[in-house]
């Protein structure tokens, strides 16, 4: 029977916001699997945006390639939480963890909250 364990992102220091300061690949780092192909991580991630224009999102999902690990999305200028990854599930590949890594359209004006599920 599986386990569930609801974990901090692994970019955040005690659970809070994680600033997204890069502004072009390779971003910051919001949260890195172990590195075992047994054990998932449903991620949950949240966006707010501090700025006074909609600044464009984008999350390196496992790896950097354009596009194949991106997912790209605009989080509105002081409207709250956006959820920007809905429990999408990541595994290590046997030797080491695969990152989530995230960078916007302009560096400081976007951060980030969430929690893993981990699956083992």
């Amino acid at each position: 029977m599986a386990t569930f364990t609801k974990i901090l992102l692994s970019g955040s220091t005690g659970g809070r916001p994680i600033k997204v300061a890069a502004s072009g690949s390779t971003g910051t780092t919001i949260h890195t699997t172990q590195a075992s192909s047994g054990v998932t991580d449903e991620v949950w991630l949240y966006a707010t945006n501090t700025s006074t224009a909609l600044v464009e999102l984008t999350i390196e999902y496992g790896g950097t390639t354009n596009p194949d690990d991106r997912i790209i999305v605009g989080i509105p200028s002081k409207s709250g939480l956006s959820l920007v990854l809905p429990g999408l599930v990541l595994t290590g590949d046997g030797t080491t963890g695969r990152t989530i890594r995230a960078f916007g359209g302009s560096a400081n004006n976007i951060n980030i909250v969430g929690y893993v599920n981990r699956i083992s």
